[in-house]
């Protein structure tokens, strides 16, 4: 201890001549030291006491969970030209059944085909009165040569034309005869058919630009046509008449009899046709058809 210190900082004694003695003071320090245990006693038991009768309070912490990750399917590859069948996702619970709707009924409908009117010829009046003869079968097929100029009084070849173009199917063109100045309206030619075989025929249409003109149509056979029109070969077809028109058709009589040849006759030129000496006129046959007996 120092000089001045009354008291050991290590073991509690007091130095010589200070105030008590040595057993008081350790008595004192043991009394002291008593205390203290047991006032730590007594706060440890009220600390005790006191956490028995009084329960912490519970505190429930709520975590928010965060939603599940979303699955991503990824759809396998398709294949050009491979058939896939995509089946729909189908929700778990009970499906529920569409109401059922009455189906329309579409009333069948029958397509109306529209019907092709039939064409029908007008028949020609017969210049012999009445109806002309109904048109029946197509009209006899020619040869290119089977039409020549008849002409049993050697008129001039050169005041004819050409007879294949009465036959030729063409109605802009057709044969002509000259009409003689001298003796007009006369005339003593006519245009020939070699039918080539012996056929039975019911009637004849003649196509003119020369109407007015009088015919006359006969019929024969034999190797060739007679030579004149008076030859009693010559069988008459049809009576001596005046071409009205330019289109008519003519019914033959004689029906039931074959012929190899036939003439149609002109013996007269209409008065439009009759020329002058510097001019003369021309009558035409433009078409000339033979029609079959049937």
């Amino acid at each position: 201890m120092a000089l001045s210190q009354d008291w050991c900082l290590q073991c509690g004694a007091g130095a010589p001549g200070s105030i008590g003695s040595p057993g008081w003071r350790s008595a004192a320090t043991i009394l002291i030291a008593t205390a203290l245990l047991a006032l730590g006693a007594a706060a440890a038991g009220y600390a005790a006491l006191s956490k028995k009768s009084h329960k912490p309070a519970t505190v429930t912490a709520t975590v928010a969970q965060a939603p599940p990750p979303a699955v991503t399917t990824t759809p396998a590859p398709i294949t050009p030209g491979t058939p896939t069948t995509i089946k729909p996702l189908l929700p778990s619970t009970t499906a529920v059944k569409p109401p059922k709707i009455p189906l329309a009924t579409t009333p069948a409908v029958t397509p109306t085909v529209p019907t092709t009117p039939t064409a029908t010829t007008p028949t020609t009046p017969s210049t012999t009165g009445g109806a002309g003869a109904s048109t029946g079968p197509e009209a006899i097929l020619l040869d290119t040569n089977a039409a020549s100029t008849y002409n049993p009084y050697n008129y001039p070849a050169a005041e004819f034309g050409d007879p294949s173009l009465a036959i030729d199917g063409d109605t802009s063109t057709g044969w002509t005869a000259q009409v003689e100045p001298a003796t007009a309206p006369k005339m003593a030619e006519g245009l020939l058919i070699d039918l080539k075989a012996r056929k039975k025929l019911a009637a004849v249409k003649l196509i003119t630009t020369s109407p007015g003109m009088t015919v006359q149509l006969y019929g024969a056979n034999g190797k060739t046509a007679p030579a004149s029109i008076t030859d009693p070969a010559w069988v008459p077809l049809s009576h001596s008449q005046v071409v009205a028109k330019k289109h008519i058709r003519i019914k033959l009589r004689n029906s039931k009899k074959a012929f190899t040849f036939v003439t149609l006759w002109i013996s007269q030129a209409p008065a439009a046709a009759v020329g002058t000496p510097e001019a003369p006129g021309h009558v035409s046959i433009n078409e000339l058809e033979l029609f079959p007996a049937g």
